[in-house]
């Protein structure tokens, strides 16, 4: 290949004016409104791909969104590399949290801001783009396949039919994934575990209808109040989850492994600047990073109900709701955790009140190997550009599909992320490096090549 660095930083605008395009599609799987967007956004990819010479280029239809599939096949008897990634981003809110548009992408300190700019449609067009300069140099040395979706941040829930209804379609040697984060752009990382997903959304209702304070306060169950003292209730005063059960499957870390995740290069000092917080918090008796990464949690992650308008409203409310996400850790499964959650949150609901609880998605976690040709693979790639082996982390995010892979495919995933844990995905002024974003772009045609001598 003609020198690559130099050959991508020579088109380093046109690279970045393609991403600008996509980034401005507000692709929210999660709101209704945008679903002409969503869609719009999996026919552009599709086309991208088709026009950098990839085969047999196509929507998968779904009861969702569609899925993008599109293929190079230059040998049968080559290796093939299964792309994953999607399309779909976060919603936007709040938006006057955001000091730009975040669907008007801008260069700023070196930096891309815009919903999507890392998570993942910055990561994932990183893969189109070094397939298309492969394909312009002749320099593909094995096949390629993509499978883009457009529902990862609602759970993927229609992916596993798409999986188990195209196995021979997506038949392939390794899956190759960008979705995840390093270190520090000093400090390489390949990501090696990831953590599971509960999600649910819970109602408690009091009386029939708002009731003034003032009349009925004092007298009545207010479902806040309730709903506050009952999600106090689920941690103890070591912040150890409370509901009975919930740790009976948690992989216990050995010392060694701990020793060795310890390894990576943390200060506490910079993680409470950057997040300007005068402390850290979390489970007695374990670090921030396995905090982090190797034990379970349980998080609010939004909580509404009764007036929140301008001014005062002296209102009782009638309902109030959260939602709720537990990270599990490999031996946990999402359903058991959602049943146990579900029973025990019901069974402290004190009388006066009604409790619902509605599951929403959830995923399983997942310890990727590293004795294996894809990793190292990724590792001698992610050396060749950074100058520096990487170190194996565990991520504390999920990626439900990535256990589904593995149980449908039989396929391990090379997490090999480029995202900093700093650039805000799902927060206001979400962003991306350029630094990254080329990075990555020069770091993937490396893997194909020693993937391809090793597999």
């Amino acid at each position: 290949m003609t020198e690559l660095k130099t050959y991508i930083e020579k088109n380093k605008k046109s690279y970045l004016n393609d991403l600008f395009d996509l980034l401005r599609i507000p692709s929210v799987s999660a709101d209704p409104k945008y679903k002409a967007d969503v869609i719009k956004t999996a026919n552009v990819i599709k086309e991208k791909l088709s026009s950098i010479g990839l085969d047999n280029s196509k929507l998968i239809e779904t009861n969702g969104f569609p899925v993008v599939y599109a293929e190079k096949i230059i040998d049968p008897s080559k290796p093939t590399v299964l792309v994953y990634g999607h399309y779909d981003v976060q919603p936007a809110d709040p938006l006057d949290l955001w000091d730009t548009p975040p669907f008007e992408p801008t260069l700023k300190n070196g930096k891309i801001y815009a919903r999507g700019a890392c998570d993942d449609k910055g990561q994932m067009f990183m893969h189109v783009l070094a397939v298309q300069i492969m394909l312009e140099q002749n320099a593909l040395p094995c096949n390629v396949k993509f499978l883009i979706e457009g529902e990862e941040e609602v759970g993927s829930d229609n992916l596993e039919d798409v999986v188990k209804a195209n196995k021979n379609l997506l038949k392939a040697d390794v899956i190759l994934i960008s979705d995840t984060s390093i270190i520090d752009n000093e400090n390489p990382s390949i990501t090696v575990g990831l953590r599971g997903l509960s999600y649910v959304e819970v109602e408690v209702t009091g009386p029939n209808k708002d009731l003034h304070s003032g009349v009925y306060g004092g007298a009545v169950a207010n479902p806040i109040n309730v709903l506050s003292k009952m999600i106090a209730s689920l941690f103890d005063e070591n912040n150890h989850i409370t509901i009975p059960g919930f740790y009976d499957d948690v992989e216990e870390v050995s010392p060694e492994q701990r020793a060795a995740l310890a390894e990576a290069p943390f200060n506490e000092d910079d993680y409470k600047k950057e997040l300007n917080i005068e402390g850290v918090y979390g489970e007695k008796g374990y670090s921030t990073t396995e905090r982090a990464s190797i034990r379970p949690t349980l998080d609010v992650n939004g909580i509404w109900g009764g007036y929140i308008g301008e001014g005062a409203k002296t209102v009782l409310p009638s309902k109030a709701f959260a939602k709720i996400s537990m990270r599990l850790v490999p031996n946990q499964g999402s359903d058991k955790i959602t049943e146990l959650f579900t029973k025990h949150f019901k069974s402290i609901a004190p009388e006066g009140v009604k409790v619902k609880v509605n599951p929403h998605h959830g995923g399983e976690p997942l310890v990727v190997p590293t004795d294996f040709a894809g990793y190292r693979a990724a590792e001698k790639a992610m050396e060749a550009t950074f100058g520096k082996k990487p170190v194996p982390v565990r991520g504390g995010g999920s990626i439900p599909i990535v256990a589904l892979f593995k149980k449908e495919l039989g396929l391990n995933s090379i997490l090999m992320g480029f995202g900093l844990d700093s650039d805000d995905i799902h927060s206001p002024n979400e962003h991306y490096g350029v630094f990254n974003f080329l990075k990555g772009i020069e770091t993937i045609p490396h893997f194909y090549k020693y993937f391809s001598e090793q597999a």
